[in-house]
This record gives structure tokens, C-alpha cells and sequence, in this order.
């Protein structure tokens, strides 16, 4: 609808004048909200609070709240989890079904769409997981925790695309879209991870019932479903189904995101001629008349029912996403009692190994295999990017943050192994995202201006 204000008579004279009291009070948080960064920030809020709390004499509190049960359901079917298993196996469900989201629209229509966009971030992406996972698999070679290798694999790309887009333009467009096709590409490769490799025992009947839900929501989609409340409430019983089969409630999230819609219901010729006659109609109606609101809510739907229930879900998700489900996982999982375990931790081959994993498999890995690519003709570096850049990109990627501490939760039950996974990924993390600012920075000031230039503006 914004598209029409520049039209009116009068609109630049009164919007600064026409603002409402409540619109002067809410543009601060609406301007941060707008912040690609905003996210990112949130979740650093909610993980420092975590550990300050946690490190406090008031540290019991803290654990009181997030084992405390709650019941859900319905009938015979209830749930009786708590708070904390209600964010990871619950909310986490929605992230990753967002993931999936983000994956499918990638490699229909983003970065990720054709074999010669995704080749490079993808085998970029295949060496920052594999070098990490192999270097914590050589400190605990032979231990029981040596199946937690998958722990330093994972790259936040909340964070890591926060990080470069609080540098601002001093980071190169490409480079972002590099980044974030290098996120995608990794989220693929964790979630096999975590589907194959950290899956309890397997109910065949249950797979089953989710198997048929999938395809009920496939065939949905087939027949021009278009509502997103059917698929939301299809996806409910899938997520059930598939947490009670064993595999971990979270793939059922990525899975039917696989289903979802995202083509549009109607044709852009046909879109086009009724969004033209409702806006004659609109321009022929008195100003606030009911022809004029009923053209106005009638373009609305146009619009609703033109744009794919994957885009309407994403857009719709996004914001809770980033603003409540990824700080309450780090509020709820980032507080580990550190105070008189930090000599421990530093010389504990799980913290080591993770740590080894995100400051030294993820950089080294990234750019070695990206390195490789270009040299074998497999890929080439995105336009106006060097390899200072890249190598410094994959520090940032390094932030393993979330998903870290997701697979470290699913890969050990509560107790010191745990803690000591949580110091390593918050340690590494945090100098990820500190040097390789540094080195992003020192990188935009010695590169060559013609390197320097926006590929998206040539």
C-alpha cells in the first residue's frame, strides 16, 4: 500500500506534521526492529543476561525457572515437558522450519539456485564443517564424548551476518550474500547431521504416520492449497508424530517446509489488470469513502493471494523468530555457572576440542577448500571479493553460537560435559567475532579500490 502514498496530494507536507503522539513514541523501536543487526543483538542481550545471572548468587533461581513442567495439549494427547525442553524441542521446531524456508528458497530463487552460484559456498561450507568435526574427533579420539564432533560444525548466521552488517558498507555486498549462501549451505549439512548422527531410537510406525502427514501437505500444495493455517496445521501433527518416532522433533520442521508452497495463485497478467482497475476504482472514490476502503481492502488480498505461502509464512515468522524464539534458546540455554571452571574448561578436551573446531577448522577450513575450488576450476570467487576478505569472512563464520549449543544440548544430558561444550562454543565464538571484525576492517583499508567496488552497482 505504501507504493500509493507518494501519490497523494499533500503527502510530503503532512508526514512529518500528521504524526500521531503514539507514532513518535513507537518509531524508536520501529526503526530497531528494521535492523538487519537487530536480531544479533537481541540474542548477544540474552546470552550476556544468561551468564550474568547464572554466575550470580541468585544462580538457583535461574534453573528454577526453566525446569519448571508445563502441560500442553488436548484430550488424551498431552505433554508434560519443561520450560527448557519446551523451547529446544518446541520453539527450535519453528526456527527450523524457517531454515528450511530460507534452504528451499535459496535453491529455487537465491544464491543457491543454479550449480554455478552454489558450488563455491557450498564446498566452502563442506570444509568448515568437515575440518572442525575432525579436529575435536582428534582431541577426543577414543573417549566417550568423542560423538560430539558435530558441535563445532555449525555456523550462527544470525550472528555472523549481524556482525558484517554492523560494519556497514565497509563490508562488500557480495561478500554478505557470500556469507549468508555459506550459512544456508551450512544449515544444510548440520540438519543431515543432526537427522543421521544424533537421532535416538527409531519408532518405524510413528516415521511412518509423519511420512503420510509430509505427503498430505506435498498433495496440498499440488492441489493449489494456498491458506497458510492448513499447513500450520498440518505441520503440528507432523511435529508430533515425528518426536514421538525418535528422530529429533526439529527435522520434522525443516522437512515440511520442503512442502510449502512458493508459487503464487494467480498469474502476474492476471494480477496486474486487477490491481489496475481497483486502483481506477480507488482514484475514482471519494477520499475515506467506502469505495475507497473497499478498493483498498480488496487490493490487499490481490496482494495476499499474490505473493507464495512460503514468502507470507517466511515474512510472517522472521520477526518472531529473531525477536523471540532465538533470545529465549539463548536465554534459556547460555547460562553456564563459569566462575571457578574456566581452568578446567581450558584444559578439558571437550572444551578444547570445540574450541580447536570454530577458531581453527571453520576459518582454515572455509578458505582451504574454497581456496582448492578455484584452483581446481570447481568454482570461483564471488566478483569484487579477495581472498583476504574471504579468509576473514570465515572468522565470522566461526560464530557457532546456536546451533552449537543446539547439537551440544542433544548430544549430552545436563552436567559438566555440557557446561564445558557451552564455555568452549561462547569462548571461540566470541574472539571469532572479534578478529575476524578486525581482520575484516584491516582488509576493506589495504585492498585495491577497483576490489573494493559493489558488484551489484556495476
Amino acid at each position: 500500500m505504501e507504493e500509493l502514498q507518494p501519490t497523494l496530494p499533500g503527502r510530503s507536507a503532512l508526514s512529518t506534521s500528521a504524526r500521531t503522539p503514539i507514532d513518535v513514541l513507537k518509531s524508536p523501536f520501529t526503526r530497531f526492529a528494521k535492523m538487519e543487526a537487530s536480531g544479533g543483538i537481541l540474542l548477544l542481550a540474552a546470552t550476556v543476561l544468561a551468564l550474568v545471572w547464572a554466575n550470580s548468587p541468585w544462580e538457583h533461581s535461574y534453573h528454577m525457572i526453566w525446569e519448571k513442567e508445563v502441560t500442553a495439549g488436548f484430550g488424551h494427547t498431552v505433554l508434560t515437558w519443561s520450560r527448557h525442553l519446551w523451547v529446544n524441542d518446541g520453539l527450535m521446531s519453528v526456527f527450523f522450519f524457517l531454515v528450511g524456508l530460507e534452504i528451499k528458497r535459496e535453491l529455487l530463487i537465491g544464491e543457491l539456485a543454479s550449480f554455478q552460484q552454489a558450488t563455491f559456498p557450498f564446498i566452502a561450507a563442506l570444509g568448515g564443517c568437515l575440518l572442525p568435526a575432525a579436529l575435536y574427533f582428534a582431541v577426543n579420539h577414543g573417549t566417550p564424548v568423542a560423538n560430539a564432533w558435530g558441535i563445532p560444525m555449525a555456523t550462527d548466521i544470525a550472528f555472523a551476518l549481524g556482525v558484517l552488517t554492523l560494519l556497514g558498507d565497509r563490508v562488500p555486498v557480495s561478500l554478505k550474500l557470500f556469507v549468508a549462501a555459506l550459512a544456508i549451505a551450512d544449515d544444510i549439512i548440520v540438519v543431515l547431521v543432526i537427522a543421521v548422527f544424533y537421532t535416538a531410537n527409531l519408532n518405524f510406525l510413528y516415521l511412518v504416520f509423519g511420512a503420510v502427514g509430509l505427503c498430505i501437505s506435498y498433495g496440498a500444495n499440488k492441489a493449489g492449497v494456498r491458506n497458510p493455517w492448513v499447513y500450520a496445521i498440518i505441520g503440528v501433527v507432523v511435529w508430533f508424530v515425528v518426536m514421538q518416532s525418535g528422530v529429533h522433533a526439529t527435522i520434522a520442521g525443516v522437512m515440511l517446509a520442503f512442502t510449502i508452497p512458493c508459487s503464487s495463485s494467480s498469474g502476474k497478467p492476471r494480477f496486474v489488470a486487477k490491481m489496475q482497475r481497483l486502483v481506477e476504482r480507488f482514484d475514482a472514490a471519494e477520499p475515506d469513502s467506502i469505495e475507497a476502503h473497499a478498493a483498498l481492502h480488496a487490493m490487499e488480498e490481490q496482494c495476499a493471494h499474490m505473493e507464495s505461502p512460503l514468502h507470507r509464512i517466511e515474512h510472517a515468522l522472521q520477526p518472531w523468530v529473531s525477536f523471540v524464539i532465538m533470545p529465549l534458546f539463548a536465554f534459556s540455554n547460555a547460562g553456564v555457572h563459569v566462575l571457578g571452571k574456566l581452568l578446567i574448561a581450558a584444559r578439558n578436551p571437550v572444551t578444547l576440542g570445540v574450541a580447536l573446531g570454530l577458531l581453527v577448522g571453520k576459518p582454515f577450513g572455509i578458505t582451504a577448500f574454497a581456496w582448492a575450488a578455484e584452483k581446481m576450476r570447481l568454482a570461483s570467487r564471488p566478483a569484487g571479493v579477495n581472498w583476504t576478505q574471504i579468509f576473514a569472512a570465515s572468522w565470522v563464520c566461526g560464530i557457532g553460537f546456536t546451533m552449537s549449543l543446539f547439537i551440544a544440548a542433544l548430544v549430552f544430558p545436563e552436567g559438566e560435559p555440557l557446561d564445558l561444550a557451552k564455555i568452549g562454543t561462547l569462548a571461540a565464538s566470541i574472539v571469532d567475532g572479534i578478529f575476524g571484525s578486525f581482520l575484516l576492517l584491516r582488509s576493506q583499508k589495504a585492498e585495491d579500490p577497483i576490489v573494493a567496488e559493489d558488484p551489484l552497482v556495476r
